[in-house]
């Protein structure tokens, strides 16, 4: 696989990783740098007698490194693909140490028993008595569940119009702390979601000129969760799925596998940002291109404090491989299947004006073509202007004027991510050169 700098800069957690990564690229650092077609490993001296034995599995990538850093990919692991991409001649093709071979084996074998173990659950017979217990089960469940939501959104539902009936003049900035206390019921009551789109409304309250607007659209979608939790008995399969996500209902992988969508692909790492949403987790979201079925789709992770998440994407590649989209009545979310090593990519969808196809989709995916950003109105508003329109930017100034100057005179060709009221970049490129968001960092 081959690797360029930027991408490669893409996969570190944080700046202060990248700066100390470029701190270890001395070669006198590194006694052995070897590689073959599958991995990339090497031996970091560090301040202790035995130097730190670092490791990369190319056809994730994987990091793994002897360090005790809690951040992933550590320092070692991000010098070791540096150092490969700016003098690939300093690593001496060999055959595999044991300590590497023993770390690719362990993650081939659990590959393997992965596959083998959903194999064996999809082909496990079941008597008839036996699937219509365990039917009957998941269905007592599932009922239970949604009892409980209902009970916990029409509360919500009256304290709703309790605060509309007072007027919206009468919200306060202070009055958060109540709105945060109310969004923690919703997660006693089994809808986190609903409890993060409250936090998001909350968040509103007295920013901007126009947040009375903001607020008030932000707290008709909850009450259309509430009215479509009423009548989920009307709602179609893919319907009553978008209804599950919105309300923070888990997806179940199986159930995902067995009512999901397969599509085998060419899928090429379109931009990808990962964020975090609270002290100890982090979401990444991964927009992808597959380039036969001309179809956008995302991966979303978790991981928790400083774990890393289980496979590293590249921004600017594309891999063969199969996804298995959850369902939807417009099908983004998937899973991507283990598959060769990614190759660099330059393909790019048509443009996608920004859309959201269903009222509790919070993201949809954009890509715009010639987009200028004029001056007009910096640094308190910037706009994206293309032939479809005009469409408002969230980025800081700073992002901003290097977009503006890739722009030359013709334009550029940007992805990013519409929530409904702004435009947030993700990628974009010209002939003047090429950005990516940095993760983590908020407008």
């Amino acid at each position: 696989m081959s690797l360029s700098t930027d991408a490669v800069l893409a996969l570190a957690p944080d700046d202060s990783s990248v700066k100390a990564a470029r701190g270890l690229m001395s070669p006198a650092k590194w006694p052995l740098l070897g590689h073959d077609e599958r991995a990339v490993w090497g031996e970091c001296q560090g301040s202790g007698s035995k130097p730190y034995q670092t490791q990369v599995d190319l056809a994730g990538p994987a990091f793994r490194c002897s360090c005790p850093s809690r951040k992933f990919p550590c320092k070692h692991g991000l010098a070791l693909l540096l150092m490969r991409c700016d003098g690939p001649e300093r690593f001496t093709a060999q055959e595999q140490p044991a300590w590497v071979q023993e770390w690719l084996n362990s993650r081939q074998d659990k590959a393997e028993k992965k596959a083998a173990k959903q194999e064996q659950k999809s082909q496990a017979s079941q008597t008839p008595e036996e699937e219509a217990a365990n039917a009957l089960s998941a269905q007592q469940r599932q009922d239970k569940r949604w009892a409980r939501m209902e009970a916990g959104l029409i509360e919500l539902e009256r304290w709703l119009s309790d605060l509309l009936r007072q007027g919206l003049a009468s919200i306060q900035p202070t009055h958060k702390a109540a709105w945060q206390a109310f969004a923690a019921r919703m997660v006693d009551a089994q809808a986190p979601g609903a409890g993060q789109a409250l936090l998001a409304a909350a968040e509103a309250l007295g920013e901007g000129p126009d947040w009375p607007q903001r607020l008030l659209a932000q707290l008709g979608r909850l009450q259309l969760r509430v009215d479509a939790v009423r009548q989920r008995e009307h709602l179609s399969p893919p319907q009553l799925a978008d209804l599950r996500v919105a309300l923070g209902w888990p997806l179940d992988r199986d159930d995902v596998a067995q009512h999901g969508e397969r599509i085998s692909d060419r899928w090429t790492v379109l931009a990808q940002i990962t964020e975090e949403k609270d002290r100890r987790l982090q979401e990444r979201r991964v927009w992808l291109w597959g380039e036969r079925h001309q179809r956008l789709a995302l991966v979303l992770d978790f991981a928790h404090a400083q774990q890393g998440f289980e496979q590293a994407w590249l921004t600017g590649t594309a891999l063969e491989t199969t996804l298995l989209l959850a369902p939807s009545s417009h099908a983004l979310r998937g899973w991507a299947e283990p598959g060769p090593a990614p190759e660099p990519s330059t393909a790019w969808p048509p443009a996608r004006p920004p859309a959201l196809p269903h009222p509790w989709q919070v993201l949809a995916p954009v890509v715009l073509d010639a987009v200028l950003l004029p001056a007009e109105g910096a640094p308190t508003r910037w706009l994206a202007h293309t032939a479809l329109g005009r469409w408002p930017l969230l980025v800081n100034d700073d992002d901003a004027w290097v977009l503006r100057a890739l722009c030359g005179g013709h334009g550029l060709a940007l992805m990013g991510e519409w929530d409904g009221h702004l435009l947030r970049p993700l990628r974009a490129f010209s002939s003047e050169g090429e950005w990516q968001v940095q993760s983590g960092v908020h407008a």
